[in-house]
């Protein structure tokens, strides 16, 4: 029986991403956290670490949500706006969050992200390559995530926790 490759799931996952004696660390938080935003920011302001806590939520094969958190500040990117005209409830915390309204689905007609594209521009991920991913039809979310990971410096750490998540 051959097993389904990893960006064949339906799962969602939540990681937790931080630095940790100047190296990057990656584990799983509760896949209840890929519900709401205020509960994964809640999840990573719980984790210290010197350049603040990343998190990825990934819903099923739709879409994902990057966050950052350093100190009170809160950066958040929707990889696909679509998600919350859909009615799926993590997409639309994030658009309240954002004070963006949740858009008719028929006004729709291409992936669009939401929110701070500059997220990981001090990583060295620019506004233009990260929505370049976020926008690729070609990737499942876990995938988009890896890819990012790999940017910033972190893919070996989100790839085996992204095999954790999703059963890999």
């Amino acid at each position: 029986m051959a097993m389904p490759e990893v960006s064949e799931t339906d799962a969602d996952f939540a990681i937790i991403v931080y630095r940790e004696d100047e190296r990057w660390d990656a584990e799983v938080l509760p896949e209840a956290v890929t519900e709401d935003l205020n509960g994964l920011i809640r999840a990573l302001r719980q984790q210290p670490s010197i350049a603040g806590t990343i998190g990825f939520a990934g819903v099923a094969d739709d879409f994902f949500v990057a966050v950052r958190v350093i100190g009170s500040q809160v950066s958040v990117l929707l990889s696909d706006i679509a998600a919350a005209a859909e009615g799926d409830p993590l997409a639309i915390s994030v658009l309240e969050y954002l004070d963006i309204p949740v858009p008719d689905e028929e006004d729709i007609d291409q992936i669009l992200p939401a929110g701070d594209l500059s997220i990981f521009a001090d990583l060295g991920l620019d506004e233009m390559d990260l929505a370049a991913i976020s926008s690729d039809m070609e990737m499942y979310p876990d995938e988009a995530v890896e890819a990012i990971a790999a940017r910033l410096g972190f893919g070996p750490a989100m790839e085996r926790a992204l095999d954790i998540a999703l059963g890999g």
